[in-house]
């Protein structure tokens, strides 16, 4: 374990360095690893242990999209890829890795193969935290813990593939077999952390969930919308509009923040860029703030799980989703983007 300055405050997290995959894979080399579900994270997590040397199966019902997909990614039915059931029933380590709605539905299931020993893993905080929603309360004799990359399952496998990390967090809920905190970190570096930072269940879910509706998701594309329609609505073309709103920002800005800070980017842009950007990030800040502050509010008292296990259970679900999903496509922000995307010169046919 090694001891990190973050701005002043001393935080623990564990390192390749002292924590290399050798010892991973010495912890796990008795474990079955069963990953359930083969979705958004399920793919990413299963193909980075495999390629790791960790015994990795994979539960996933037949005959649907996942199981096909799993088959494509290299997963052989009958040896490492089994139905749903089997594959409980095999594993010692349990990735709970479905959406958060089928993880209410499966849980009866779940729960009767937790047999005693073994370990059952969320890479989200939301059914232990928000369990007298959800109804998920594992047996005492077992292993409950999480690591929780911060990305995508396809940003996991994409940066693995690439030989770097994408730092994840980690927690202990409970430690019934003394060996808790050598598998969840065993299994963090196996998953293809760059590096674990410690959390709970709660702060995990809680920062997940409101990052979502926050920065990472919700929040940004409200930004992206308003100054949108704000350069429309004076006679800015549609190109012009995207490009000063995203392109700009995604292609060009946030690569310079992901490699050295805000400060750094500020930096190597125009004294007049900088100028204006210092003038009004704290305008910007005073009138968002409230809004994250009912965000947070709203993801601590359980309003946000409830609404998300309300809407997400509804058997028209997927088909609501695609349309909200369709109406963000098809606004002239987004096509416009579609047209601006096809562009760059990497995307031209030469």
């Amino acid at each position: 374990m090694a001891t990190i300055n973050f701005g002043g405050v001393e935080e623990n997290v564990v390192t390749r360095e002292e924590f290399p995959l050798a010892k991973a894979q010495e912890v796990l080399k008795n474990e079955v690893v069963a990953v359930i579900g083969y979705g958004v994270q399920g793919p990413g997590q299963a193909l980075n242990q495999k390629d790791n040397g960790i015994n990795v199966i994979v539960g996933q019902r037949k005959n649907s999209p996942s199981w096909d997909k799993a088959v494509a990614d290299g997963f052989v039915p009958g040896e490492t890829l089994f139905e749903i059931e089997e594959a409980l029933q095999k594993g010692s380590i349990i990735c709970y890795l479905l959406s958060d709605a089928a993880q209410i539905e499966l849980w009866p299931l779940v729960e009767k193969n937790l047999t005693p020993g073994k370990a059952l893993y969320f890479s989200h905080g939301f059914g232990i935290t928000f369990n007298e929603q959800t109804g998920i309360v594992p047996p005492k004799d077992v292993d409950v813990f999480l690591v929780a990359p911060k990305g995508s399952g396809t940003s996991l496998r994409r940066m693995f593939l690439e030989g770097r990390g994408l730092n994840s967090s980690y927690a202990i809920y409970q430690d019934a077999t003394g060996k808790a905190k050598d598998r969840v970190t065993a299994l963090g570096i196996a998953v293809g952390s760059g590096y674990l930072f410690e959390t709970d269940f709660k702060r995990e879910v809680y920062s997940d969930l409101t990052g979502e509706r926050g920065t990472l998701m919700g929040a940004i594309q409200g930004i992206f919308a308003a100054q949108y329609e704000v350069l429309r609505s004076n006679g800015h073309s549609p190109s012009e509009a995207f490009n000063e709103t995203v392109e700009e920002l995604t292609q060009s800005l946030m690569p310079l923040v992901a490699e050295n800070g805000m400060d750094w980017m500020y930096g190597n842009c125009s004294t007049t860029a900088q100028r204006g950007a210092l003038d009004w990030w704290k305008k910007f800040r005073d009138a968002t703030k409230p809004v994250f502050e009912d965000l947070y509010h709203s993801v601590a008292t359980g309003q946000e799980s409830q609404r998300s296990i309300d809407s997400n259970s509804q058997a028209d679900y997927r088909v609501k989703l695609n349309a909200e999903l369709q109406e963000l496509q098809d606004s002239e922000m987004w096509q416009a983007g579609k047209a601006v995307r096809s562009l760059r010169p990497e995307n031209q046919n030469v």
